[in-house]
């Protein structure tokens, strides 16, 4: 079914890819513009989010790129008020920025620690304080945070910093969702669990003795035999912030194969 989100008006925060390939938030504004959504993708990396838009205008959808950093109020308010105003409102927010380093509370230095939890975490917080008002006096609103499996289980790898802003991340949303509920905002989060990205190569891969061990011991965790793919995440979200989910509110969907569920 094509156009279920003709006329909305998108925010995808981290809508770059951070290696050759398809990143979740890349693939999430892409599959947003097919389906009928203007939208404006945003990441720290100008070239990433300008790449995404040119694949959206190449499939003739409607789309600009914006450069900022999820940790500073200032920028993420300049790009929502173009964005107001250019296109007169803001239907759909999708917040996809994330890190991780690795490292438990002794190995982990307090500046990476900050770091996570700034990106992870206080960058949602920030990217809603400047959207909300807007749905708010819209009376309406969809929004869908990008949190991790690792939100409420333990995945196997020693990054504390992950774990704890994901978690927070998750109860982040069920609060938004339950707060702005009666005035027509939603919020969701999809929990991704062994995902096949560009980002498991540089922030995941130093944990095995190469790349292919990686990939191998991954797609071997998974219950399905081999690891998702943005694309999984993108759907999710296209489900979640359309008006096929208008009752869908306060979620934590686990997009993993059923790995969240495994003993071990």
């Amino acid at each position: 079914m094509a156009g279920r989100l003709e006329g909305k008006r998108a925010l995808v925060m981290g809508a770059g890819s951070s290696g050759p390939g398809w990143g979740n938030g890349k693939a999430t504004a892409v599959l947003f513009a097919r389906e009928g959504a203007r939208v404006t993708c945003v990441d720290v990396n100008a070239a990433a989010a300008l790449e995404t838009v040119q694949i959206i205008r190449s499939e003739g959808g409607t789309a600009v790129a914006e450069t900022c950093d999820v940790t500073v109020s200032d920028e993420i308010a300049e790009v929502t008020s173009r964005m107001v105003d250019r296109w007169g409102g803001i239907d759909i927010l999708h917040n996809n920025v994330g890190i991780a380093k690795m490292g438990g509370p002794v190995e982990l230095s307090e500046e990476d620690w900050s770091l996570v939890m700034d990106v992870n975490l206080t960058g949602v917080f920030l990217a809603c304080k400047h959207v909300l008002p807007h749905m708010l006096e819209a009376g309406r609103g969809a929004i869908v945070n990008v949190s991790s499996i690792a939100g409420f289980r333990y995945v196997g790898y020693p990054y504390s910093s992950y774990y704890a802003s994901k978690g927070g991340l998750n109860q982040l949303t069920v609060g938004l969702a339950l707060q702005y509920a009666a005035q027509g905002i939603r919020a969701n989060v999809i929990m991704p669990g062994l995902m096949d990205t560009p980002l498991i190569r540089t922030q995941i891969a130093g944990q095995y003795s190469d790349i292919d061990e990686m990939i191998r011991e991954r797609d071997a965790q998974s219950p399905t035999g081999k690891m998702g793919d943005a694309w999984d995440v993108a759907y999710a979200a296209l489900f979640l912030v359309s008006d096929e989910a208008k009752y869908i509110n306060g979620v934590c969907l686990p997009v993993d194969g059923g790995h969240n569920m495994k003993i071990g």
